[in-house]
């Protein structure tokens, strides 16, 4: 890692190549000015992580260079120094913007401390940045795996509700991925900024769900030795997720209702509402519309949450994307262990095509996970599969597939094969990198299947 640059100026020369030895010595590097002005026409905001100055100096004093900096990069901090400290003048400067305040004399150490504190706050506002663009990325619609019509048909539909403010209720199977598709909707909506609070409904008690979803005030039952906020005001500003919300208590329904439809609610043992701004979403496996029949689901509160309904097709009707889903987990696997494990035989990449595979992409990703665990060689293969799926008895026999798996296998390497070059332009060794494939390989299946590269650019 390169040394953190900083920029120093103290019209006090001694003090200045003093505090430049020091911080050198440390492993920064400095650049050290005695005038103002000179040290003010020749910043550069690129060239410096960090600036400490003078307070008091002649011509233009530590204020205005406070300001000046401020003006070129809102971001930098900036740590004052001065021999006359006083209470105005150190409010004056934060407000200004300065970070820290120093106090003349001081001891070395105390120099080094501050500085460091100053550029420790700097890369946690950093490392904040990038882990909201990074939760950002992996949210975005092109990063859920796939290229089935039937998903290209669905995110079409998460994409035009994400811009817009309703409730929207996901159904479909378990593990089918709901969570991620809500996860989509928020951080493609105007409240990406703010949180994506999640709570899964059916597995907490009647009683500790309603204290987690809106909070209690000290003292309002025998345990409540503080207040408490709820996920609800958590999210403020943000979404909040209600997974398995058919699990909802009556008496937690009728409070969501009345949120929902003044966005106000009572934390327990209080009598004034909070009022908070926050979109909910919702997913089920279960079919909510018989519940309301039966009477163990509100049916008001059934509409305010289904607004916009979104059902997220079972893995076995969108088998087009289990190839890229299972060469994606694979890839993730390699990473996390520092493995190099290719992909999955032809044999076994046929077998997981015909799959039912009855807990969707989570049974898959597991089931991935296992086969890393005990294959041995650098392809995946049709016995390690068939430890942990149940697959027909005569399938991979001798190395040989049935027609139904023949005829699987041809289609679905014709597609991620497409799709491995739509995504790379073209690209063969990219492709080849992308599928932990070699050229040759690549360069076989494309005359096979007679793909041409420019048909794909």
């Amino acid at each position: 890692m390169p040394p953190k640059r900083i920029l120093l100026i103290d019209n006090e020369e001694g003090l200045c190549r003093l505090m430049e030895a020091v911080l050198c010595d440390s492993g920064y590097q400095v650049k050290a000015y005695t005038r103002s002005f000179e040290a003010m026409e020749e910043f550069v905001p690129k060239d410096y992580d960090l600036v400490v100055t003078d307070i008091k100096m002649p011509g233009m004093d530590g204020l205005e260079v406070l300001q000046r900096v401020k003006e070129q990069a809102p971001n930098m901090p900036v740590v004052m120094i001065t021999a006359f400290a006083t209470v105005e003048m150190s409010i004056q400067a934060l407000r200004r913007g300065a970070y820290d305040m120093l106090t003349k004399p001081f001891e070395p150490e105390e120099l080094l401390y501050r500085v460091k504190n100053a550029l420790s706050h700097v890369e946690l506002i950093q490392e904040n940045k990038e882990l909201r663009q990074e939760l950002v990325g992996k949210f975005r619609f092109d990063n859920i795996i796939g290229s089935s019509n039937e998903l290209k048909v669905l995110l079409e539909k998460v994409e035009k509700v994400g811009v817009r403010d309703t409730s929207v209720l996901i159904t479909g199977e378990s593990g089918t991925g709901k969570e991620l598709i809500a996860q989509a909707i928020h951080y493609n909506s105007p409240r990406k900024e703010h949180r994506f609070v999640a709570i899964n409904c059916g597995a907490l008690p009647e009683s500790v769900l309603e204290s987690e979803l809106f909070g209690y005030k000290k003292g309002a039952f025998t345990g409540a030795t503080e207040n408490r906020t709820g996920l609800l005001e958590a999210a403020n500003g943000g979404t909040l997720f209600l997974d398995e919300v058919g699990n909802l208590p009556m008496n937690v329904q009728k409070t969501l209702l009345r949120f929902l439809q003044e966005q106000e609610f009572l934390r327990i043992g209080e009598t004034r509402p909070t009022k908070v701004n926050v979109r909910i979403l919702s997913a089920t496996n279960t079919d909510l519309q018989a519940e309301v029949k039966c009477g163990s689901f509100r049916e008001d509160l059934y509409y305010r949450l289904n607004v916009v309904n979104i059902h997220l097709p079972p893995l076995r009707q969108r088998a087009d994307d289990i190839p890229l889903l299972a060469a994606h987990f694979i890839k993730q696997q390699n990473q996390k262990f520092a493995t190099a494990v290719k992909g999955l035989s032809p044999e076994a990449l046929a077998a997981t095509c015909v799959y039912a595979w009855p807990g969707n992409i989570r049974q898959l990703r597991n089931v991935i996970e296992a086969c890393l665990a005990m294959e041995t060689s650098d392809t995946i293969s049709f016995d390690t599969l068939a430890q942990f799926i149940e697959l027909p008895a005569d399938a991979g026999q001798n190395g040989s597939i049935d027609g139904d798996y023949s005829e699987a296998l041809a289609r679905f390497e014709r597609d991620y094969l497409k799709t491995l070059l739509q995504k790379t332009g073209g690209n063969i060794e990219a492709a080849a990198r992308e599928a932990g494939m070699n050229m040759a390989t690549i360069y076989r299946k494309l005359k096979r299947y007679d793909v041409r590269r420019n048909d794909l650019r």
